[in-house]
This record gives C-alpha cells, sequence and structure tokens, in this order.
C-alpha cells in the first residue's frame, strides 16, 4: 500500500470510533511479544468498549491507532511523521520534512567531532521490532547498533527506541534505552531529548504552568526583518510580528525553563484555553533526568515547540557533560513520556466534566498517570516494573545550636536518592537515576518505587547552609523498603552569626531584581518571576554607572539594595566591560586579634568567574581568598536565579580586623564579556560576640 501524501487524512472514519474501520490497518490475526517483551497487563475496566489498537507496517512507513489517535512513524527510522486526531490530518507540523516533526535526538563530543558544541545525531533507527501486537496494545522497538565502521558518524551507543499505544488511550507512550557496551569508544554525551512540533497553524497557546501561560509569536516573527536578533541567537526582539500584540515583545526560549521537579505536564493549545484541541507531554516521574530537582530544562517554547529534555549541560555547563570510557559498561532507560491529546468536544466534556479547560483535563490526566507509575505494560525486561523496585522511609531534623538546643523541623526540605558520591554531587550526577522527595512538615519522609542498586541520601534544607548527606550507602532491594529512622542534618558553624545577607534558600530570588528595560519585555513576567525579563545584567552598570555596589548590614535590606546578580559593568560603547568590587560595611564592638572568624559565601550560580575576597585592604595584590575561575552555568543570559550551588567557607584571621568599621571586598575578577560573573545564595560573617568572648 502506498503512503498518502502529507497534509491528506490517513483515516477519516478511524476518528469516528468506528471498531470495523481497517483504513491502513492489518486485519490479520493478533500477534503478541514478538520482541520477547514482558507480558502486557490487564486493560482497565470498561476499556474494551473502545476500537482494538491496529497496525499496519509498509515499506517506509507504521500506521498504528486504537480509534482515538493514530501515529504514522517512518520504517524503520523511527521518526514520527503524522499524528491524527479528533478530525484533524495532522497535528505534527507539515511544513517541516518528515523526519523533522518529532523525534529523538543526542549531541555528543568525541573522537573526529570538531564541531563546539558537538555533534547532532537524530538517532535513526535501523531495525523495526513489534514486541507486542493485541487488541490491547502495540509496542514498536526501533533499533540501531553501533558498530566500528561507524566510528565517529552516530553516537557510539546502541539505540532502541520505543513507541506504545493503548485501547482506549487519547495518546501514545515513548521512551528509549540507551547502551554503552565494552565495544563502544569512549565519548561524552552533552544532551539528550524528545522533540515534538505541533502544527504552527493549529496551536497558539502555550501552557506550562498554572501561572505560566500565554498566546506565543509564530516563528516566522523570529526572522528579519520581522525580528531583531539581540545578544545570543535564542533571544528576538519583535520588531513586526505578524500579529501586533506581540510587537516590542522578547522572545527566548530559556524565558521558559523550569525545575525539573515542576516538569510533570505542558503543551499547546489553539487560540486560548478555550480552544478544541490540546497537544501535552506528561511525565509523572522524574526519575530518570540528570542532576536533581532543582536542574533546569527547557520545556516548551516558540515553534511550536514541545521538549521532553532527559539530559542537558543548560545551567550547570561543561561540568555535567556525560564521559564514558572506552568499553564501560551502562545502560539507562530515559522515558517513558506520555504524549496526550484532548478536546472540549470529546474527551473533556465527557470524562471530566462540562466547563474544565484543556490545561486542567492535562493536569488530572497528569494526575491518572501518576497513580499508574511505574507502568506495568511495558515491554522492555530493562524497564524495572513495581516489585522490582523498593523503598526508604525515615524522619529528617535540623541541629543548629546557633538558632535552638532542640532539633528543629527541616521546613521545606527535599531529600533524595542518588548515585554515592560526595555531599551535593547529586547536582552534577547524571548516569544513574535520581528519587526525591519534599519532607512532611514533622520531618517524615517516604520514597517508593526506587531502582534496585546503591544509593546516597542526600538532602538539604531551605533556611540552613549546605548540603546533608547520610554516613552509609544504601542498598535498595526489590520489594522491600528499608527504614533509617532519625536523622539529624548539622549544617556548617564554627561561630555565632554576626551578620548576614539574604536567605540560604540556593537562589538569588530574594535580591533586588530590577524591572526590564521597557523596549525588552516579556509580558508574561511583568508581575511574576520578573528574573525572566531579558537583558537585567545591563540595568546595573544604569544603577551604578561609576561607583560599585556598597551595603552597610546595619541599615541596608537585601531586598531592596543587594543587586541579584554581581555581573560586569561595559565600559564605554568599545565592547570592553570591566570587573566589579562590591563592598560589605560592618561594625565591630570588638575585634579578637588571635581568633579566627569564617566568612560563609553561598554562591547560586557562577558563569566564567572569579571571587576575590579582601578585608579592610582592597587594594592588596594577594587576595585574602580566590575561587578562582568557576561556573559555566551561563544563568546570567538564561534568565535564572540558580544553576550549580557552591558554598565557601573563608577564614578570616581576626588580625584582619579592628575595633570599629570593617569592610569586605567581594571582587568579581574576570571581565571577559556581560554575561560572566555570579549570583549569590546567601552570605554570613560567624565569630565570638562581645556579650561572649572566646576563652584563651
Amino acid at each position: 500500500m502506498e503512503h498518502p501524501a502529507p497534509g491528506i487524512p490517513l483515516c477519516l472514519l478511524l476518528l469516528l470510533m468506528t471498531s470495523s474501520s481497517s483504513c491502513f490497518f492489518s486485519e490479520a490475526s493478533a500477534r503478541i511479544n514478538h520482541g520477547g517483551g514482558r507480558q502486557v497487563s490487564a486493560p482497565a475496566a470498561g476499556q474494551n468498549s473502545f476500537p482494538p489498537v491496529k497496525l499496519q507496517i509498509m515499506d517506509q512507513y507504521v500506521v498504528v491507532g486504537n480509534g482515538i489517535v493514530e501515529v504514522n512513524l517512518t520504517n524503520p527510522g523511527g521518526s514520527m511523521t503524522g499524528i491524527q486526531y479528533n478530525g484533524i490530518d495532522n497535528l505534527l507540523e507539515v511544513v517541516k520534512s518528515e523526519t523533522d516533526r518529532g523525534y529523538w535526538d543526542v549531541v555528543w563530543k568525541g573522537d573526529g567531532i570538531i564541531k563546539k558544541k558537538g555533534a547532532l545525531d537524530r538517532l535513526e533507527g535501523k531495525n523495526l521490532t513489534v514486541i507486542t501486537e493485541e487488541e490491547e496494545q502495540v509496542e514498536l522497538s526501533f533499533t540501531r547498533k553501533w558498530s566500528s565502521e561507524l566510528q565517529g558518524k552516530p553516537v557510539p551507543l546502541d539505540i532502541d527506541k520505543r513507541f506504545v499505544m493503548r485501547r482506549g488511550s487519547s495518546g501514545f507512550y515513548t521512551y528509549a534505552i540507551y547502551e554503552h557496551s565494552q565495544q563502544h569508544p569512549a565519548f561524552q554525551l552533552a544532551n539528550t531529548r524528545l522533540v515534538l512540533k505541533p502544527r504552527k497553524d493549529k496551536f497558539h497557546y502555550m501552557a506550562i504552568s498554572d501561572k505560566k501561560q500565554r498566546p506565543m509569536p509564530l516563528p516566522e516573527d523570529r526572522v528579519p526583518p520581522r525580528g531583531q536578533p539581540l545578544a545570543y541567537p535564542e533571544a528576538v526582539l519583535l520588531v513586526d510580528p505578524i500579529e501586533p500584540q506581540f510587537k516590542g515583545e522578547v522572545d527566548d526560549k530559556y524565558e521558559y525553563s523550569m525545575e525539573n521537579r515542576d516538569i510533570k505536564v505542558h503543551g499547546w493549545m489553539g487560540k486560548d484555553p478555550s480552544s478544541s484541541v490540546g497537544f501535552w507531554q506528561i511525565t509523572p516521574t522524574s526519575e530518570f533526568r540528570s542532576a536533581g530537582p532543582l536542574k533546569q530544562f527547557l520545556s516548551s517554547h516558540d515553534g511550536p515547540t514541545c521538549l521532553a529534555v532527559f539530559h542537558s549541560t543548560h545551567y550547570t555547563g561543561a561540568d555535567l557533560m556525560v564521559p564514558f570510557e572506552a568499553g564501560e559498561a551502562w545502560k539507562k532507560v530515559y522515558g517513558p513520556v506520555f504524549v496526550y491529546f484532548n478536546s472540549l468536544e470529546s474527551e473533556v466534556s465527557s470524562s471530566s466534566g462540562t466547563g474544565m479547560s484543556l490545561w486542567d483535563d492535562a493536569k488530572n490526566q497528569l494526575m491518572i498517570q501518576a497513580k499508574q507509575w511505574p507502568y506495568q505494560f511495558l515491554g522492555s525486561r530493562d524497564y524495572p516494573i513495581p516489585n522490582q523496585r523498593g523503598g526508604i522511609t525515615g524522619r529528617l531534623s535540623v541541629h543548629d545550636p546557633e538558632i535552638s538546643t532542640r532539633n528543629l523541623p527541616p521546613t521545606g526540605a527535599w531529600i533524595g536518592l542518588a548515585a554515592p558520591g560526595d555531599p551535593g554531587s547529586w547536582q552534577l550526577e547524571s548516569k544513574g537515576y535520581q528519587f526525591w522527595t519534599e519532607v512532611e512538615e514533622d520531618g517524615s519522609f517516604s520514597i517508593s518505587n526506587v531502582i534496585a542498586g546503591q544509593y546516597n541520601l542526600y538532602g538539604w534544607v531551605p533556611g540552613f547552609i549546605g548540603d546533608y548527606k547520610y554516613g552509609a550507602v544504601i542498598n535498595i532491594t526489590p520489594a522491600r523498603s528499608i527504614e533509617v529512622g532519625d536523622l539529624v542534618f548539622e549544617p556548617p558553624r564554627n561561630a555565632s552569626t554576626l551578620w548576614e545577607i539574604g536567605v540560604p534558600d540556593r537562589t538569588a530570588g530574594e535580591f533586588f531584581i530590577p524591572d526590564a528595560n521597557p523596549n525588552y519585555i516579556n509580558k508574561l513576567y511583568l508581575h511574576q518571576e520578573k528574573y525572566r525579563q531579558y537583558g537585567l545584567w545591563e540595568r546595573y552598570a544604569e544603577l551604578y554607572p561609576e561607583a560599585d555596589l556598597v551595603y552597610n548590614v546595619r541599615t541596608d535590606d537585601y531586598r531592596k539594595d543587594w543587586f541579584f546578580a554581581q555581573v560586569t559593568r561595559k565600559k564605554g560603547d568599545n565592547g570592553t566591560y570591566e570587573g566589579t568590587t562590591w563592598q560589605v560595611k560592618f561594625s565591630l564592638d570588638r575585634a579578637y586579634q588571635n581568633v579566627n572568624y569564617t566568612l560563609r559565601i553561598a554562591l547560586a550560580t557562577a558563569n566564567g568567574a572569579e571571587l576575590q575576597v579582601r578585608v579592610n585592604d582592597p587594594s592588596s595584590a594577594v587576595p585574602l581568598f580566590t575561587t578562582g575561575s568557576i561556573g559555566k552555568d551561563n544563568t546570567i543570559a538564561r534568565h535564572g536565579i540558580h544553576g550549580v550551588y557552591r558554598l565557601f567557607s573563608v577564614v578570616v584571621p581576626g588580625s584582619l580586623l579592628v575595633d570599629g568599621s570593617n569592610t569586605v571586598f567581594l571582587t568579581q575578577a574576570i571581565n571577559t564579556g556581560p554575561f560572566y560573573g555570579l549570583m549569590y545564595d546567601y552570605i554570613r560573617l560567624e565569630g565570638p560576640l562581645s556579650t561572649n568572648p572566646p576563652r584563651n
């Protein structure tokens, strides 16, 4: 059978949900587990009222549908060329080439790769295997094996991309298994993701959270002369958009980045939330994503584009490149992601009640998927089902004698399992899985459905500096939950707090964030998350054109007087920049000369920065302390308030301090460009109080 031309409905009768529809589907008897996968679980009650799932395999294409949704993929590549739903012949962008509509990809570096950012590999399959074909479910596997003859071309991994469609489901699942074996050479993994590109003539309204929803400009608006490129390619000023409502706004995909812990459902609708069709990605777990719950990833953005990013170096830099040695054995399952479609005429009105928006229904579907996770119907034995997983329970408290002699509840704390390492190492861990939860008000926590293996237990508590790590390696085994009992986090402290700046919450969000330049705004962030606005790094030089920031700990307010980022200052119009030195002024009733004080500096992020610390002598050629060059987070340019958390403890000899007025000088010395700098999370000076002098 010939494949229909793009834009022609694949099977309109199927969308009428007639069980006898056979357009583009095989009428052959059901075949089960062709590829040796596990048995499919029984369908939910009422599912048999829906048409069976059917599969048609052709020379160049594969079509799978269930009477609600129909997906067309290339054979054997496994790229998504078409998605039919609700009478729309294709939800994917038809003006794109067939292999540029829905796909998995990686960016990697290795021998023979000369591109600075690495080589892009679309992970085109070479073989198709039907894992499961039965009335309740179809699962397809598109695989590619690496061989030495391919050196320097595709990424040196064995790839297995899976697609699953179930009876009665308004969507499909996709996941992938990556494997590096003893035959594979060394390389570095920079990025891997699932990319879906909805049609620009059908989807105009984007939603990534309850508060972050908006109509979006067209991709043509980004191209000159309608769009004016700004300081980097991703940021474009819309000067003559097709729809005038967007004129004067900045469009930049990084304005829509989200923390890992918040990426659960996002996607697109028509003109507004009351439009008839929604296109969503749903991930009830983040176990397979890199770098823990605070790591930031791209989500949906202009295009329209709908991403599931599993690993990237955004907001962390090269430190999160995943290195593989030659012959290193490794395997990981990314996903599954549920790609969900809804409509006001059908699913929303019938299953969720009238008046529910597409977004509300998508959130409701997230809850449904979360109850089903870990899924028991996936065909790969590399994906552990519930009885192959374990768990851990316990109770966490905080002990800081400066605040209380009693242990304190860890309000807002997060605790999780990640690969064994140093405290905080989970921020840069990517080869394994991570499992996190927010603790209860009383400090109790329970993490279930953890993949078997060896982990460390990590955590952090807002309001306290530092990282928690449980002393012993924890061995999670199937069908067993480990009770670790009462745990106590003792945050770093040498002496009493003499003064402090900010709130230790791993972000710079509490500091002064200026209003956006009115020439470079995003209307979504006028009254929320102001740091998402473009060009805020330029506002520092406007506020401090000659002299740098001076902060008095006794009289100033960090919410008003401490700029959220220590950046460089542009010098004239010749494209050069200079480093900046901030001053922290404080008084001591008495400076004890024979005592060491401790200056705690918690950084929320750094990008090509060098922080130098001097005390009472700004002209000293040698600083008391320097971080050296740190960080490639690029948070300043990417509209963030945190990247990789870093804590430094600087010993300040009492001989450098004097009775009365003192000054700490904080110099960000690297001045290569506008995005070099850092953001503070919290600063504290510890030492003896005059009312409680040190003992000799």
